[in-house]
């Protein structure tokens, strides 16, 4: 649920302890805004902490003129702005750089914290429905989304982010960014041109029948089922596995790419999946059994792309440290599988 929104003439007579209640409530759509404006959630934690901050020590500042949530947006805003113009733009691999190919050796991993991090779908707030709005919750938080927004410069972003996705009215963007209403239309103009340039959403969405496929999705990867696999993706697919900054499309890459270490050898029980979910998709923790075959460690973190009743895009990120907060264990016991 939303956080109630606050309307005062004077938070100065607010105490820190109350103060602090009043902005946990935010806590939520905060952080589903930064982590747009900065494309890792590990950064959005941290700008909501300085959101917190700031708004605390600035509360004198207050005036009453916007609600307080709002206050709370130009803070939050203004905060990303100021650390992303020391930080290069997030991206996946698909925007990073060319297509893949199976004549080519695959890349060396780029480590630097280049990559577009997935987002918790428990993690995001019930946000209320605003006509204003170009794009849904639901919409806004896709990787393919994600993707296409971290093409813009920042202050791009934040326009784009405040107008078609929070729904704010050109005038309220303009306070909040201390720009005129006319810089805002033509910021916003340019966003929507570039968004509307890329070709990284599906076809459709998901019909009821995706569930068997993702079932079957899930036993072709768990007994290295090359053909069944593919079977499952359109003939456009893509897949990538960042921090590799290579990306792979058609079927033709595609096997080659598993067959080159994926599922090279005796893969039969190498690999298990569990459910999750991230940026209002389908997403799963990915673990391979170890050495010993006692048990098996996460590997990382995959995050499915749906076109009807096919998968369009598998993007696995390859940071194991995340999946708990995914609600996802590190490791499992190998005598679990069944």
């Amino acid at each position: 649920m939303l956080a109630v929104d606050y309307h005062f003439t004077n938070l100065s007579e607010v105490d820190q302890t109350a103060f602090g209640e009043m902005v946990e409530g935010y806590r939520r759509e905060m952080q589903a805004h930064c982590y747009r404006m900065m494309g890792s959630l590990h950064d959005a934690e941290d700008m909501v902490q300085e959101t917190f901050l700031r708004a605390w020590r600035r509360r004198d500042t207050y005036e009453g003129r916007a609600s307080f949530r709002a206050w709370l947006y130009k803070i939050a805003t203004n905060a990303c702005l100021d650390v992303l113009k020391q930080r290069p733009r997030r991206a996946i691999p698909i925007t990073y750089q060319a297509v893949g190919s199976a004549s080519e050796p695959i890349p060396p991993s780029i480590m630097e914290p280049i990559w577009l991090e997935p987002y918790p779908d428990d993690y995001l707030a019930v946000e209320d429905h605003q006509p204003e709005r170009v794009y849904s919750a639901r919409e806004s938080i896709t990787l393919a989304f994600m993707a296409a927004l971290h093409l813009l410069p920042p202050r791009q972003r934040a326009v784009l982010l405040l107008r078609d996705v929070m729904g704010w009215h050109a005038g309220e963007v303009a306070a909040l960014l201390e720009l005129t209403e006319s810089a805002v239309k033509s910021a916003l103009h340019r966003a929507r041109s570039t968004l509307a340039a890329q070709n990284l959403t599906p076809d459709a969405a998901p019909s009821e029948s995706i569930h068997p496929q993702l079932e079957h999705y899930v036993r072709a990867w768990e007994t290295a089922d090359v053909d069944a696999l593919l079977r499952l993706l359109k003939e456009d697919a893509i897949f990538s596995m960042p921090p590799t900054p290579a990306w792979y499309q058609g079927h033709g890459d595609i096997e080659w790419v598993l067959a080159q270490g994926i599922f090279a050898g005796q893969a039969d029980s190498r690999w298990r999946l569990l459910p999750t979910r991230a940026n209002s998709q389908p997403a799963y923790g990915l673990y391979r059994v170890s050495d010993a075959g006692d048990q098996y460690n996460a590997y990382g973190l995959q995050v499915i792309t749906l076109a009807g009743d096919q998968i369009a895009d598998i993007i696995t990120f390859r940071v194991p440290d995340m999946l708990p907060r995914f609600g996802l264990p590190m490791s499992l016991a190998a005598a679990a599988k069944s």
